[in-house]
């Protein structure tokens, strides 16, 4: 098992260097699998907020805009690519860090920081492709008039981004928002805030400009709010709930500030009976839904089976699930780790507990592991007889849990699919490839994977719709 490594005491990363709270406050970080404070984060106040949005906007106008905001697209890149290769050199040092700030195994972080350094690194291509961009001119029916378009940075812009990925999901917001010339406010979830704040550091290492990028870390109502209500805040780009989102957006609206938002959802996967491969299948759904322990917005938590394969695809679901390494996350091999926090784990519980009581059936799981007396674990767990008149069929879980609905027809799978008030991503499982264009078409839905679950690559679109919000994030969206 790899030793937990020693948490650095930082402050607040304001104007290219570290503070204290104004008011002094500080936050304590729990290890979500031991249940130990393992150190503390600052607590930002609205009087933070101000430091740090004076800082991005002062180096987004300074001289000018010729030191960041209208520098080419290659002197960025070249920041971007520096924060890039420290990544890289400190992927174990990161790895460990998310670990044991958010619960997830050790092998999922290491992954998750190769993420961000790639990303980093696409971003300072685009960064650089810009500059080729720039003064496209635009074909006329009159001679006398010439007409270019002049991409520009929005300004400064606020960052809010959830735990379940600390620092990837920074990364998804920092790096385009950098590689377009705005300079940003980043605030992560207390939560989760570690890795986030060794960015800051980074940052500082690589000689990023001053006020180019600053995070505030602390609670939402404290931190988060002043963000999204600032006036001199020029966008507000955010990921986490449903119901947060929607009082971003209402402070957002009051100086009709634009917002991109990546919201909850409640992700269906369909796998119908003429899938060959079983076993992959199995593999996919569990993976789809006990990935980073179902802590994941586009998790297919909603399994639709055809009637004619779902007793045995159960059975091996079941099979499978049974043989899942729970463990502390710094445990070579562990693949469930805990989940983030005491509140978290109560929510699960309850929901599972309420399924019950509406009359669905606990197949699997539904308790703490018995080998884990500490943590906040609980075991991969799959529900059966399922109504879609239940809380759990309707609501976010952001769990290890998964409910199954049984289908007859491609039609009452595709009702059943959409039958949802979110729609960030679905999934369907044939080797029937015409039908799962056909399926791929009519899930209401942002993203669609065929015969897969869950891949979300750089270079391609992410986003919702309905109540898992509107925007897009990674690619040149």
């Amino acid at each position: 098992m790899a030793a937990p490594p020693a948490i650095p005491r930082r402050g607040l990363f304001i104007g290219g260097g570290w503070r204290e709270p104004t008011l002094g406050r500080r936050i304590p970080v729990i290890n979500p699998a031991t249940e130990d404070t393992i150190g503390d984060i600052p607590a930002a106040t609205a009087e933070d907020v101000e430091l740090a949005v004076a800082a991005a906007r002062s180096a987004f106008l300074l001289d000018g805009g010729s030191r960041w905001a209208r520098a080419s697209g290659a002197t960025r890149a070249k920041y971007l690519n520096a924060i890039a290769t420290k990544i890289k050199e400190k992927i174990s040092y990161l790895a460990l860090l998310e670990t044991v700030d958010s619960g997830k195994p050790k092998d999922e972080a290491v992954a998750d920081m190769d993420d961000v350094a790639a990303c980093f690194e696409f971003y300072a291509g685009l960064a650089e492709a810009l500059d080729g961009k720039q003064h496209a001119p635009i074909s006329l029916p009159m001679e006398e008039f010439k007409t270019y378009v002049l991409k520009e940075p929005i300004g400064v812009v606020g960052l809010i981004t959830p735990w379940n990925y600390p620092l990837l999901m920074a990364t998804w917001k920092v790096a385009p928002a950098l590689a377009a010339g705005c300079t940003a406010v980043l605030k992560p979830s207390e939560l989760a805030s570690l890795t986030c704040l060794e960015l800051g550091a980074i940052c500082e290492e690589v000689g990023l400009p001053s006020g180019v990028l600053n995070i505030i870390t602390g609670l939402g109502p404290d931190a988060g709010a002043p963000i999204a209500s600032h006036p001199h805040v020029d966008k507000i780009a955010f990921t986490g709930s449903t119901a947060t989102g929607k009082t971003i957006m209402t402070a957002a609206a009051q100086m009709v500030k634009p917002v991109s938002l990546e919201l909850g959802g409640k992700s269906p996967l369909v796998i119908f009976d003429d899938v060959a491969d079983i076993d992959k299948a199995v593999e996919w759904a569990m993976f789809g839904c006990f990935f980073n322990s179902g802590q994941v917005c586009s998790a297919t938590s909603r399994l639709l089976l055809h009637e004619k394969i779902a007793e045995r695809f159960l059975d091996r679901l079941v099979e499978w699930a049974k043989n899942i390494k729970i463990s502390d996350p710094l445990e070579e091999g562990c693949r469930l780790g805990s989940v983030i926090s005491k509140g978290q784990y109560e929510k699960i519980k309850k929901f599972i507990s309420t399924a019950r009581s509406e009359g669905a059936t606990i197949l699997h799981g539904g308790d703490r592991p018995k080998h884990l007396g500490k943590g906040f674990f609980i075991e991969p767990t799959i529900i059966t007889d399922v109504s879609t008149s239940m809380q759990i069929w309707r609501e976010e879980v952001f769990g290890p849990v998964i409910c199954v609905k049984v289908f007859k027809t491609e039609s009452e799978a595709v009702e059943l699919a959409n039958d949802t008030h979110y729609g960030l991503a679905g999934g369907v499982i044939s080797d029937d490839l015409e039908r799962c264009e056909r399926i791929a078409k009519v899930i209401h839905s942002g993203i669609v994977w065929i015969n897969c679950s869950q891949p979300t690559l750089v270079q391609a679109p992410w986003g919702g719709n309905k109540r898992s919000g509107f925007g897009r994030e990674l690619g040149e969206w």
